[in-house]
């Protein structure tokens, strides 16, 4: 995908606000004018002062000019970033990549863990569109599920109809986002299928959705280095994720569907189990 120069200038924001999703997950929020044209699925590169570069789903986009990112607290530099207050500076790099593409007829959107911050722009943009929308959302405990409150409330005014599940049955559907989906598929028509989370749940969705004929659409997570396609840190097949995806449709899916769930590449460049 082309994108304009100034996308990859840096630019210094400040934190606006930071909101806590569940005791693991913080939504940082900032303003920054390229955001606000990010397309479902597009990433940026947050530099953290002092620490690291790091690519993150924008999470939403704001009339008011403000935009999101929604972060997991699982490394040093994740660590980091949700330890900022409102008023300390980061810098973005960005929006990156290929998102979402909004499709007609009936959609099923797929998320597991932080797979559902980009999701969750894809959502608001469904509505947007008067899209007939059905969201399952997964974690493995209640406690670990983001955007809960929102979802519900959407699906309170009749904006979309969502379902929660975790592993330990402790919110919603006992079991795995993949079971659900299938028996939501089984029951009803879904025109286009919307993923993101883990790898192996995306390979277990991308089978569901050959076996039904269902078009699908997923984001998908490598290390990433630049964000330019000049690395090749995230790699897949003859794909690199960072210029080619995030969001792979159908058809490329098919091509690397040998990839999918089993290797990627780590900050030395070795393969490992994804």
């Amino acid at each position: 995908m082309d994108w304009p120069i100034k996308n990859n200038l840096m630019r210094v924001v400040k934190i606006l606000d930071v909101k806590s999703e569940n005791p693991y997950v913080k939504t940082i929020f900032f303003k920054d004018e390229i955001c606000l044209t990010a397309e479902p699925g597009q990433f940026i590169m947050v530099w953290i002062p002092g620490v690291d570069e790091i690519p993150l789903s924008i999470s939403s986009v704001y009339e008011d000019g403000s935009s999101s990112v929604t972060v997991a607290a699982v490394g040093e530099a994740t660590k980091a970033l949700t330890s900022m207050k409102p008023g300390d500076l980061i810098g973005v790099r960005g929006p990156f990549g290929r998102g979402f593409r909004i499709n007609g007829g009936r959609s099923l959107v797929v998320g597991g863990g932080t797979g559902m911050a980009p999701l969750m722009l894809l959502i608001n943009r469904l509505i947007k569109e008067n899209s007939d929308v059905t969201v399952v959302n997964g974690a493995d405990t209640k406690d670990k599920i983001v955007f809960l409150d929102r979802l519900e409330d959407l699906s309170k005014v009749g904006k979309i109809r969502v379902y929660f599940t975790t592993e330990d049955g402790s919110y919603g559907f006992r079991g795995l986002t993949v079971d659900l989906a299938e028996r939501i598929i089984r029951s009803e028509e879904v025109n286009v299928l919307y993923a993101c989370g883990p790898e192996r749940m995306i390979k277990r969705l991308y089978c569901l959705a050959k076996t039904f004929s269902i078009y699908m659409q997923a984001s998908l997570e490598r290390y990433m280095r630049c964000a330019m396609g000049i690395c090749g840190s995230c790699a897949i097949g003859k794909y690199r994720v960072c210029k080619d995806g995030p969001v792979f449709m159908m058809e490329e899916l098919r091509e690397i569907e040998d990839y999918l769930g089993l290797v990627k590449y780590n900050e030395r460049g070795e393969k490992i189990p994804v």
